[in-house]
């Protein structure tokens, strides 16, 4: 089982949809534990620098980085989609494969989470996932671009997504990490 970020999404019959992300950062957070309760208290800091000179420096009214993505997704005021990609770097990533395909390309979540994905290194080079055609690939580097090809690997995240439809709501969950999509 993952030490990592955690992703949940729940739907009810009256249409309400909930969307939620939780992560400490770096396995276990700043390692500080609030006393008689077991919580285990985030690291999001991490992201500042103590150097006066650098430009994240820690200072009043600045934001760390971080990939605390809840994904949710409204047509005409009403929820249609919560969904959620973990994975650090991927999270920003995945969610637009996730929405693109569904909306763009009509796929169901679960065809949309079991698709190869691509992911954008710091570096601009492309890692792509394991079952993206060989021409694709050809064809990307042709363009310009460092194509990387990885194999199926944390490095894709993992996504859980419940899409509401007419008929009620379709969920999916990631074959890349542990999760499950269950209804009653």
């Amino acid at each position: 089982m993952s030490h990592d970020t955690v992703y949940l999404c729940t739907a009810d019959k009256a249409g309400n949809m909930v969307s939620f992300i939780q992560s400490n950062y770096q396995g276990f957070g700043s390692g500080i534990v609030i006393p008689d309760t077991g919580i285990a208290l985030q690291n999001r800091g991490h992201g500042f620098s103590l150097d006066p000179a650098h430009p994240n420096r820690v200072g009043p009214g600045k934001r760390p980085y971080h990939t605390i993505i809840p994904g949710f997704v409204t047509e005409h005021g009403a929820p249609r989609m919560a969904f959620g990609v973990m994975g650090g770097h991927m999270q920003h990533q995945g969610h637009v494969q996730m929405v693109t395909r569904i909306f763009d390309h009509g796929q169901n979540p679960q065809a949309a989470s079991d698709a190869p994905r691509w992911h954008l290194y710091p570096d601009l080079s492309l890692g792509i996932e394991t079952g993206f055609p060989d021409d694709t690939a050809a064809g990307l580097a042709r363009r310009g671009h460092a194509v990387r090809r990885e194999p199926m690997e944390h490095v894709f995240g993992g996504a859980q997504l419940i899409l509401r439809t007419d008929d009620g709501y379709i969920g999916a969950s990631d074959h890349r990490k542990e999760g499950q999509a269950a209804g009653l």
